[in-house]
């Protein structure tokens, strides 16, 4: 039977079994195609001779042969299924359209929920692991003034700014999507386990690597021109000066998207990547509604640090204006506004369970919003 004539179900299987190779990266199922055009014929080409795939190297031919050996399609996908994974091939219809036009999409993508729709808007929030107050706050209210929007957030689910813009996103009531450096199957990092699996419920959790491939450091940059490719424009939020982040932010300039970023004190070690890719050219965010409303992603005004504080007592209104991004401790807070430590330490309380005022450090706040 002649490719041509074959069904949707059975194309997506070819591709479903090409992807699922575990020693196969999609530089070397690039080889393949080149050489073979489609997973259909480098199957058939392969079972009559094995030599055919000298072309990979003798321990990834072995891979090959093993897996077309012991590899059955319909029940391994059944497998897969029953694990709540997806599989889809970059020739199937729903395939997510931003990554058809880069030059290395990847040949099947693995995902658990689902995948970003065609009219979603989503835009790439990532940053540094080991972020600050100012970094974490940064990335939360970003993430939140989009979900606000109708904008999805892409990132990696790393610890630090990706996975703070991704829990400020889905707590604001919009979609978010984690592109992963394992398999779907796999929560890593372990300590976003609760991320993890609201992601699968109210987003979703795409990987190129098939189900059990463990987590590598090399996999993490790869995986990166799919986080830049579903988006609409990169965000960094943090970064150093070298920086897996900015790996990013330069395959999002190769794919042709914008890149911003929030601009820090030249002191500062995680901000010297930002601020070198808005010397380099990136739009620098000052203003997040702002840089909403240039991007044509405003829909909502926020309500103003007035608006706010309206509900606000005359006492937490005296300790609010005295905060800013920057923390401060209790003792200053009781200096600038004249009341007893123990007074400002029950403001600060309920400034925290009204959503104002986070606690930096051990008897440390500062201003949310």
């Amino acid at each position: 039977m002649g490719v041509e004539h074959i069904s949707e179900k059975e194309r997506e299987y070819d591709w479903f079994w090409l992807c699922s190779i575990p020693e196969l990266y999609e530089r070397d199922r690039r080889l393949l195609l080149k050489e073979f055009k489609d997973p259909r014929t480098v199957r058939a080409e392969a079972g009559k001779n094995a030599d055919a795939l000298a072309i990979l190297g003798e321990k990834k031919r072995q891979a090959v042969l093993a897996h077309l050996r012991s590899f059955s399609c319909e029940e391994e996908y059944q497998k897969l299924c029953g694990k709540g994974i997806r599989f889809i091939s970059r020739m199937h219809g729903d395939y997510p359209e931003g990554l058809l036009q880069m030059a290395d999409a990847p040949s099947g993508l693995f995902y658990m929920g689902r995948l970003p729709r065609r009219q979603e808007v989503c835009v790439a929030v990532v940053g540094a692991r080991m972020c600050t107050y100012n970094g974490r706050k940064n990335a939360r209210e970003l993430a939140e003034r989009l979900a606000e929007n109708g904008v999805c957030v892409v990132s990696g689910m790393a610890y630090g700014i990706d996975a703070q813009a991704q829990e400020a996103c889905l707590a604001a009531g919009s979609a978010s999507f984690a592109v992963l450096g394992c398999s779907a199957d796999i929560c890593y990092p372990r300590e976003n386990r609760t991320l993890y699996e609201q992601l699968i419920r109210r987003g979703g959790l795409i990987s190129e690597y098939c189900p059990g491939t463990a987590p590598m450091a090399f996999h993490f940059p790869m995986r990166n021109r799919i986080i830049s490719g579903l988006s609409k424009m990169v965000v960094v939020v943090e970064a150093r000066k070298k920086s897996g982040t900015l790996i990013t932010a330069d395959l999002a300039l190769e794919q042709g998207k914008d890149v911003f970023a929030f601009p820090g004190r030249p002191t500062d070690e995680l901000s010297a990547g930002c601020n070198r890719l808005i010397q380099q050219g990136a739009g620098m965010i000052t203003d997040i509604d702002e840089f909403l409303e240039i991007n044509g992603l405003l829909r909502q005004k926020r309500e103003t640090e007035k608006n706010c504080r309206q509900g606000l007592a005359t006492s937490e209104n005296l300790v609010y204006s005295c905060l800013d991004s920057e923390s401060k401790s209790t003792q200053s807070l009781a200096d600038e506004t004249g009341l007893p430590v123990w007074q400002v330490m029950r403001i600060l309380s309920a400034l925290q369970l009204k959503g104002l005022v986070a606690e930096i450090g051990k008897n440390h706040y500062g201003k949310i919003r």
